[in-house]
């Protein structure tokens, strides 16, 4: 049976690609102020979301031809690329965004919430592996309302490989005293459903605009563990848990 459900952050608790999105756009309008909006920016990002920062830099760079605005401010901001630059005028935008607690209070995935505070009425233990870094993970957690929700919490400066390796899955089930199998994962990419299945946990996906197309693509779950319609996740939590039992009852046998 589970003993434990560990849930991913950005994502799943937290629309964060969305809250990316807004960031390059507005650091696309402050690059050339008048040259693009911020909603086509937005839209624009779902064609490169998921890649490295330099992937994404360079591919907005291009589609909205900012490279020389980007060069004009290599050396305020002290980096040797147009791209590089393009990354540092957006970190203050992202700071912002994260720092103001009713934007992200705005911008949380509900249904996946409401799971989370079920969990922990129900007596399952519960954990957070996120890769965002501990301070800006916190500062999430606490204004979303979640300091108390879990057992364990881990993020990237707790470890040495990021997502899909399984490292950090494996980290929150020894510190919750559990095996992994015992382990339920709650997730949105493929990057994190390849490390709880790394992991040898069991695993539900729950969709979001940017990663539905991959996650399904990717052929990674079974259809029935994937949640497109995020108001179904507590009955497909309990299908999983259901299955879960009736899978022991049959070895126990």
């Amino acid at each position: 049976m589970f003993r434990a459900v560990i849930s991913d952050l950005d994502g799943t608790l937290l629309q964060t690609e969305r809250l990316k999105a807004i960031s390059y756009a507005r650091t696309a309008v402050e690059l050339c102020p008048g040259c693009v909006s911020q909603g086509v920016v937005v839209s624009a990002f779902g064609d490169v979301v998921g890649l490295s920062r330099r992937e994404v830099a360079i591919g907005l760079m291009e589609r909205f031809k900012l490279e020389e605005a980007a060069r004009s401010r290599i050396g305020e901001v002290g980096v040797s690329a147009p791209w590089q630059a393009f990354v540092q005028v957006r970190l203050p935008h992202y700071k912002t965004i994260l720092a103001d607690a009713e934007v992200l209070r705005t911008n949380h995935w509900p249904h996946n919430i409401t799971l989370l505070n079920k969990i922990r009425d129900s007596g399952l233990k519960a954990g957070l592996a996120t890769m965002s870094h501990c301070k800006q993970a916190w500062r999430t957690i606490n204004n979303l309302q979640l300091t108390d929700k879990f057992d364990f919490i881990a993020t990237r400066d707790d470890i040495d490989h990021s997502k899909p390796d399984p490292e950090i899955y494996l980290l929150v089930a020894k510190e919750l005293s559990v095996k992994p199998e015992e382990c339920l994962v709650i997730e949105d990419s493929p990057a994190g459903v390849k490390a709880a299945i790394a992991a040898g946990m069991w695993c539900i996906c729950v969709t979001t605009p940017f990663t539905k197309e991959r996650i399904h693509a990717g052929n990674l779950l079974d259809d029935r563990w994937i949640v497109d319609d995020h108001s179904s996740v507590e009955r497909v939590f309990k299908e999983m848990i259901e299955w879960r039992y009736r899978e022991d009852e049959v070895k126990d046998s």
